[in-house]
């Protein structure tokens, strides 16, 4: 018979192992990043810009599920590295745009890269990835 606090068991909690994958997915990113002077919140950040080009920080904090005040350190430390630019939307100044710069564009060719590295790394095949992201993707949309 089951314990009435069963659910309280680590083990039996499916938060736990998501948490720690992805502490572990962002340390097996470190090498890799670190050759290309990134951290993982600024990769991600940088694969948002390098898709668009040009986006609103609304639009970037939301693909990314960052709020603004995480976001804003990372994308002013990409700016000082020169990969940025942030400006004021000239028909909404509460709106802030992020451009890519050349050396951003630079940066792109260096990263390319990563993906591979990082599946290199797992130990799932690719149908077993595309399963599990579409499994992860169905939960970050149901949790909004």
């Amino acid at each position: 018979m089951a314990d009435k606090y069963d659910c309280l068991k680590l083990d039996n909690q499916l938060c736990f192992p998501l948490y720690a994958c992805s502490k572990g997915i962002v340390k097996a990113y470190k090498p890799f990043l670190d050759e290309i002077n990134l951290t993982y919140t600024q990769y991600i950040t940088m694969m948002v810009v390098w898709e668009t080009e040009e986006v609103s920080s609304k639009e970037l904090g939301g693909r990314l599920y960052l709020d603004s005040g995480t976001l804003t350190p990372v994308l002013k430390s990409l700016e000082s590295k020169g990969l940025v630019t942030r400006k004021r939307s000239q028909a909404d100044e509460r709106n802030l745009i992020i451009t890519l710069t050349d050396s951003g564009r630079e940066l792109k060719d260096k990263a390319v890269n990563v993906p591979g590295q990082m599946m290199a790394c797992s130990s799932l095949s690719a149908e077993d990835a595309q399963t599990l992201y579409v499994i992860l993707r169905k939960m970050m949309t149901s949790l909004g």
